[in-house]
């Protein structure tokens, strides 16, 4: 599976696992939400610092980032709109 596959997916189902808007993210991690997206789906290179900042910002390393899902795994629902991390 492709790196950023992989990245993206865990970003994602972390940050849905916490109930943390992209928009949330994007704050903690000082990037524009739009680049959370596209690193979510898969669609940007992130450089290294960019998935250190993330991880951070997830409570984690950036080494849990990189970890392939295991078999079965599955993303997690999309979130409502404008959820917040008080959803």
């Amino acid at each position: 599976m492709d790196i950023r596959k992989v990245v993206g997916i865990n970003v994602r189902r972390h940050r849905v696992n916490r109930k943390t808007s992209q928009e949330s993210l994007a704050v903690d991690a000082e990037m524009d939400r739009a680049h959370v997206s596209r690193i979510e789906r898969g669609i940007e290179n992130p450089a290294v610092i960019v998935i250190d900042r993330i991880a951070k910002a997830l409570g984690m390393t950036s080494a849990v980032l990189g970890t392939p899902p295991g078999p079965g795994e599955t993303l997690p629902p999309v979130l409502p709109k404008g959820c917040h991390p008080r959803c």
